[in-house]
Parts: C-alpha cells; structure tokens; sequence
C-alpha cells in the first residue's frame, strides 16, 4: 500500500452513514485488499450518495473496470478501476486517485454542489 496518512482516515469511515440535508445520505465502505495493477493503493473503496428512498445518484468507487469511449479500443488498453458515477445508470468515467484525502475531498465537494442543486 502506498504511503498515504489519508487510508487511515478513509479506512477508519468505512461503514459510515452520514445524514444530509433534505433525506439525502451518503454511505462509505472501505477495505484493504492486495494491491495490484488495478488497485495499486491497495483500498476497495465505494462512496455513494443516496436520494432520501435510497436511489444512488453519485458515486466514487473501483470495485470494477469501466469501458472507456470508443477512441479507446485499441487492444491493451488498461481499463481504470477509479471512476465515479453521476446517475445509478451511468457506467462511470475515470477518476484519478492520488490518495485518500484528495478522493474524500472530491467526493465531498461534489456532495455539496449536487445536494445545492437539489435542494433549492
């Protein structure tokens, strides 16, 4: 596992649900797991925001391999497992994780613009 302060932070939330305005949650689940060519910092993670019925409507997550646009289809492209989901059918597009802290921050700060277009 990379040396990131922020996975204690992030491992230590997982199983957290957390009350927002107007219903709304958001949900974190977070594990070590080997890293590998996928998961080189060795962290599943999944944090999702949920309508007040439950209804995912943004995520952040690796828990599998996304199909890139089709300028990508060339043979032995690496399909990133860091991605993040806009609407329950959206099948993702890439995120770049650079560690911990910075994936809660962007997950968070979206949080806050979504839940501010939602509730005015």
């Amino acid at each position: 596992m990379q040396d990131d302060l922020g996975i204690e932070t992030l491992l230590n939330l997982n199983d957290y649900v957390i009350s927002q305005d107007g219903g709304y949650w958001v949900k974190i689940e977070a594990w070590t797991v080997l890293a590998n060519d996928n998961i080189p910092h060795g962290i599943r993670y999944s944090l999702t925001l949920h309508e007040p019925y439950g209804k995912r409507i943004l995520g952040y997550d690796n828990s599998h391999a996304i199909k890139l646009p089709k300028k990508y289809k060339f043979a032995g492209q690496r399909l990133p497992y860091d991605h993040k989901h806009r609407h329950v059918s959206d099948r993702g597009v890439p995120y770049e994780f650079t560690n911990a802290h910075q994936l809660l921050a962007d997950f968070f700060a979206e949080v806050d613009i979504l839940l501010t277009e939602l509730l005015k």
